[in-house]
Parts: structure tokens; sequence; C-alpha cells
């Protein structure tokens, strides 16, 4: 009977620590929470008959363990994922540069061009006005020349006088003024007749890239037999100009005051 009751008490106890076993199961930290109803497995157990363990907190440390280990995993996919954004943006940033780079440089183009036909421009504008004042000194520089001439003439050496007027004349005024030069070199040496020409002013009336006419403004102390003294004299001369052979030559001479 002794060894029975020893042998029923060990029974009982074997069965109470396997019951308190089923009935108890472990928490983070070590702690444990009584399993429902005396024992008895929750309808929402695991399919073994296991009630889910919590953390004291109505949390199932499961759940918990899988969104660690989730994050882990996104920890570890982490700088991955971050290099191909990464590279995304780079690329957004390249594309979006180089339409920018693209626009830019159509710009620069645009006002490269419109720089370059404006200095191209400007320098004909600058290289016209330069040929424009060229040729109207080199006008005036010829009328000059004509006037002073034609108003300077000395009966000891007017052949070579009469030559100049002539070097610089052309057309209708060359041929009229060489036709009476005989006749002049007989007058001025029976005269005597000394003429000291001085151009005072000079102005272009007009002229383009073949053509000009002058306005000459000279004085002139013409001496000669009947009057030893001397005599000034102004003339107002209008001189039509051509250009022959890189020369401006007279081609007409008229008194006009």
């Amino acid at each position: 009977m002794a060894a029975r009751g020893t042998d029923g008490m060990t029974d009982v106890a074997a069965e109470s620590a396997e019951t308190r076993a089923s009935a108890v199961t472990a928490t983070d930290g070590g702690r444990t929470a009584p399993a429902a109803d005396g024992g008895k497995t929750d309808a929402t157990a695991d399919g073994d008959g296991t009630a889910p363990e919590t953390d004291g907190h109505g949390t199932d440390p499961s759940a918990g363990t899988a969104t660690t280990a989730h994050e882990a995993d996104g920890r570890r996919a982490g700088p991955v994922v971050r290099t191909v954004r990464a590279l995304a943006r780079l690329g957004a940033r390249a594309a979006s540069a180089a339409r920018h780079g693209r626009a830019v440089a159509a710009v620069l183009a645009v006002a490269t061009v419109a720089t370059t036909a404006l200095s191209l421009w400007l320098g004909l504008q600058v290289y016209e006005q330069r040929a424009d004042e060229e040729r109207r000194q080199d006008i005036l520089a010829a009328a000059r020349r004509s006037a002073l001439n034609f108003t300077s003439l000395d009966y000891r050496h007017y052949e070579r006088d009469s030559a100049n007027v002539l070097k610089g004349a052309t057309g209708d005024f060359k041929e009229q003024f060489a036709a009476q030069t005989a006749e002049l070199t007989k007058l001025v040496a029976a005269n005597k007749s000394v003429s000291q020409g001085q151009v005072l002013e000079a102005g272009v009336a007009r002229a383009d890239e073949r053509t000009a006419r002058v306005l000459v403004v000279a004085d002139s102390k013409v001496t000669n037999s009947a009057a030893p003294e001397g005599q000034s004299r102004t003339y107002r001369l209008q001189l039509d100009l051509v250009l022959e052979g890189g020369r401006w030559l007279t081609s007409n001479v008229e008194f006009v005051g």
C-alpha cells in the first residue's frame, strides 16, 4: 500500500508537472503567464494545441521577431537600394543637365552667330566709313591741286605750269586747255603775267565711287605789265572730277562767282 501510494503520488506529481509545463509558456524576460481555462488550450492556439506566447503586453513576440528579421534583410539590402536610387537620381540629373546643356549650347550658338554678324556689320560700317573718308580726302586733294595749278602761272616757265595743269586734267577740260596752250603761252609772255594762286576753301558737293563735284574758293595775286604792283583776285570754281587709273582727275572747270 505504501509503495502504491508512493507510486501514485509520483504519478500525480508527474502529471501535475506535465500539466503545468503544457499550461505555461515562456515569455521574453523570463516571465510566465498562466494558461487559459485552467490548462486547457485556447481556440486561438497553434495547430499543435499550444497557445501563442505573449510578451506580457498582448503582443506576439514571434511577430516582433519576424519584423526584426525583415528589418535586418532591409538593412542588408539597404546599401544596394540606396546605390540604385542614387544612380537613378544621378541619371535624372545627367539627363536634365544634358537637356539644359543642349539648351545653353543652342543659346550660346545663337548668341555667337548674332555677335559675329553684328561684329561683321559694324566692321563693314567702319570699313565703309573709312573708305568714304579716304575717298573724300583724295577728291579734295586732287581738286585743291588742280585749282592751285590752274590759278598759278608764270610766263617765265609757262610750259612747266601748263603741263602741271594737264597732268591733273582729263576729258573736255584737258582737250580745251591743251588746245589753248599755244595761244596762252604767247599772251602770258607778251604781258609778262605772273599769277600766284592760293586755295582758301574746298568742299565736296557730291561724290560716289567714280565721280565727284567740288566747290573751291581761291585767291590769286596777278602782276603783269599793266599792273606791276599786282592785283588780288578771288575765284569761286566748280570742279568736276572722275576716277581714272586710281587717280582723281579734273574733267571740267567752271567759274561760279
